[in-house]
């Protein structure tokens, strides 16, 4: 226990806690769960909003033993509740295993990637959370429980993307596949009229796509594409081949990005954009990120380049990514194929937050929803419509953690 103050990954949320625990065992976290009071879990503080803040106890998974036990048919592994995505890959990828998508950090830690539905990129596929068939949880009165796909049903599609408030998660049991090499491009200036005229096949060719931009041109700056076979020479919709390795951020150096030049490479390192063994950035930013329907993706550019005069100066970079659609109930690609527009911000709440009311207005008619761990102003009321399931999840919340030992202000305003 430590009464040290702890913030997020950027700075920018200092969080409240009175104390400070690291558990080495999973009886300690049911310790700590039963004894009452408030209990909020802290991944690798890769959030921008206050869902894990808490005026009690502030808990870290990090120091629960490593387990990454494959199942005996080689299509599973079941990995504890503290383990980052990068020390997961490395250690699938020497038993010759692989996840089916990455984000764009392998620095985030599992379990809260999960609870979050973060996501990597590819038109077939899903998000990270779709790969869990099992989770291991300390429910709000301290007792131990296992949901499985398909056993559990209807809970266990409500209870994977659960923001934290069902229960503390010890241990998840992933799908995987055999281990797989892919090679990165990156291409300078799509114009807009390929965007126009073959948005859905640019998406779709690789095994993932990120397009860039800074919304003060028409253009896209940069396409970053992840493929299994080799491109052919020559432009890609008008876009040119990088002539240097090139960081997501315009002008930042990219020594801590991942290989770019088009040699394969094992998954792990080509499918997140940042390399595990540096810090990609200093912090200094803000997030936001909201989900529309794919089918309308024109339809969202054309919206946020209305505003570009609005997002430029206060934005960093905005990535546009596609997710398949899954099942799971707060998931923001709940049936629904999914275009991604991810901002990230200069590090200044009063310029940004206004912006970001612009950003959402402006996306309000295509149904847009925001990922969970980024800064939004749509209101409880707006976000809780959003989802046809959402009454279904504040029902198992409350089953779950009836005391509301898991709650904070800022569940309590979602969750109503």
């Amino acid at each position: 226990m430590s009464d040290e103050r702890f913030t997020n990954w950027a700075g920018s949320i200092v969080f409240g806690a009175r104390r400070f625990h690291r558990p080495s065992t999973v009886a300690q976290v049911q310790e700590l769960v039963a004894a009452g009071g408030s209990v909020k879990v802290l991944g690798s503080g890769h959030s921008f909003n206050r869902m894990a803040d808490t005026r009690g106890d502030l808990v870290s998974l990090a120091g629960l033993p490593r387990i990454v036990e494959v199942g005996a048919d080689r299509t599973s592994v079941r990995v504890d509740g503290g383990i980052r995505y990068g020390e997961l890959a490395a250690r699938l990828h020497a038993e010759g295993l692989a996840l089916h998508t990455m984000a764009s950090l392998p620095h985030i830690s599992v379990a809260g990637a999960v609870a979050t539905a973060t996501h990597g990129s590819g038109w077939r596929h899903a998000n990270l959370a779709t790969a869990v068939s099992a989770i291991e949880l300390v429910r709000g009165d301290g007792t131990a429980v296992t949901l499985r796909r398909g056993a559990d049903g209807d809970a266990f599609a409500g209870a994977v993307v659960h923001l934290g408030a069902l229960g503390v998660i010890t241990a998840l049991t992933l799908d995987v596949v055999p281990a797989y090499e892919l090679r990165q491009y990156v291409y300078d200036d799509l114009p807009r009229a390929a965007l126009q005229s073959h948005l859905p096949e640019i998406l779709a060719d690789g095994y993932s796509v990120s397009l860039f931009t800074t919304w003060s041109t028409p253009d896209m700056a940069a396409v970053w594409l992840k493929r299994r076979d080799p491109m052919p020479a020559g432009d890609f919709h008008g876009a040119r081949r990088a002539t240097a390795p090139r960081h997501p951020v315009p002008g930042m150096p990219a020594r801590s990005s991942t290989d770019q030049s088009g040699e394969p490479g094992p998954w792990h390192t080509r499918l997140p954009h940042f390399r595990m063994e540096f810090t990609p950035s200093s912090g200094e930013e803000l997030q936001s990120e909201y989900h529309v329907p794919r089918d309308r993706a024109l339809e969202a550019i054309d919206a946020l380049q209305a505003i570009g005069a609005r997002v430029a100066p206060v934005l960093q970079v905005c990535e546009l990514r596609t997710i398949a659609a899954d099942e799971l109930w707060l998931s923001p690609n709940y049936r629904r194929d999914t275009f991604a527009l991810h901002f990230t911000w200069i590090a200044d709440a009063g310029a940004v937050l206004p912006v970001v009311a612009d950003v959402e207005e402006a996306l309000a008619p295509l149904d847009a929803r925001p990922h969970w761990g980024k800064i939004f102003t749509i209101t409880p009321a707006t976000v809780r419509a959003r989802y046809d399931r959402f009454a279904d999840f504040v029902a198992l919340a409350r089953e779950y953690d009836p005391e509301g030992v898991l709650r904070n202000p800022w569940l309590d305003d979602l969750l109503g």
